[in-house]
């Protein structure tokens, strides 16, 4: 058997010797040793929860595979999820062991982005998420000082969230709640924290969805709610160097960079511990009053889509 093949769990390994892609500073076995040291962190985060991977192939730009291709192995467990925009069914990925992970390493997945509600019942979040997104450039600390707001506006509706690096840029605040609340309720609740945040402070933090709106500032994105996708805890980035989307404790925050982690660092900072459970609070009940203020709050997608078809007619217009 050659350096560049090799089976683990009755998966085998092939090419293991090729860079990933240009620029990552990884090969294909950093990637797949990589997500076979940290299984017991990550599996935890995708199990159950239809996946959505970021493959890298040879040769190719990279995509998002949501649907399962033909030449699935049996053994992968998946999930049959009907999707709107396109009319079709979509056949999704559970990756609930070590024997699936492997296999998508393999394929040169190197993202992972699971649902945020499980599989046996998809109308019901188990997290409501914020993402903060900063403007281009070394702005990772503006989205760290937006991450703070969001603390702020959180607690001061009674409920407490862990944070992690998103891996790229930005910041991801998780809070779990309690069984009951259905995705529209989560939605409503997410934009009302949003604007909370951003009324705490205008001049930083926007919920503005159209990017030419921000005006420099961070994007408290409220849109990751119902079926959306969030990337795990503990996935790889696909960038430079392979960076990890990392748990940090709030009051290190202002400490790390998101380069901090990468796929050579953070197996030995999860050896002992699993951060992002330890840091993770208890579920808690929405507030009634979050839900409501949310309510009257547009769908910041919805509200886009209908204004950039209103700026278009006046481009035209004016000619």
């Amino acid at each position: 058997m050659s350096g560049a093949e090799e089976t683990r769990d009755g998966v085998s390994l092939t090419n293991l010797d090729q860079s990933l892609f240009e620029g990552a500073g990884a090969s294909k076995r950093d990637l797949v040793d990589y997500l076979d040291a940290v299984r017991d962190r990550i599996i935890p985060q995708l199990r159950d929860r239809p996946l959505s991977v970021i493959r890298a192939l040879r040769g190719q730009t990279p995509f998002m595979q949501k649907n399962l291709p033909k030449y699935t192995p049996e053994w992968v467990r998946r999930v049959p999820v009907w999707a709107e925009a396109s009319h079709r069914e979509v056949s999704y990925a559970l990756c609930d062991d070590r024997r699936t992970l492997l296999w998508f390493a393999n394929q040169r997945a190197i993202e992972y982005h699971p649902t945020l509600a499980r599989a046996d019942d998809l109308s019901r979040p188990t997290h409501l998420v914020l993402d903060l997104d900063p403007p281009e450039g070394d702005s990772f600390p503006a989205a760290v000082a937006a991450a703070l707001l969001v603390r702020r506006a959180l607690a001061d509706s009674g409920l407490a969230g862990a944070v992690k690096t998103s891996g790229a840029k930005g910041v991801h605040v998780f809070v779990p709640v309690a069984a009951g609340a259905d995705a529209e309720e989560m939605a409503a609740a997410t934009r009302a924290v949003a604007a909370r945040a951003e009324r705490l402070d205008p001049a930083l933090a926007t919920t503005a969805f159209i990017r030419e709106d921000r005006g420099g500032r961070v994007f408290v994105d409220s849109t990751r709610a119902g079926g959306a996708t969030v990337v795990a805890a503990y996935s790889p980035r696909l960038r430079p160097g392979l960076p990890v989307s990392f748990p940090v404790d709030w009051d290190d925050l202002p400490d790390v960079t998101p380069a901090d982690f990468t796929v050579h660092t953070v197996p030995g900072l999860v050896a002992a511990r699993d951060p992002w459970l330890d840091l993770m609070p208890a579920p808690q009940a929405l507030p009634a009053d979050l839900v409501e203020e949310g309510r009257a709050i547009p769908v910041a997608r919805v509200q886009a889509m209908h204004e950039g078809k209103r700026r278009a007619r006046a481009r035209r217009q004016a000619g």
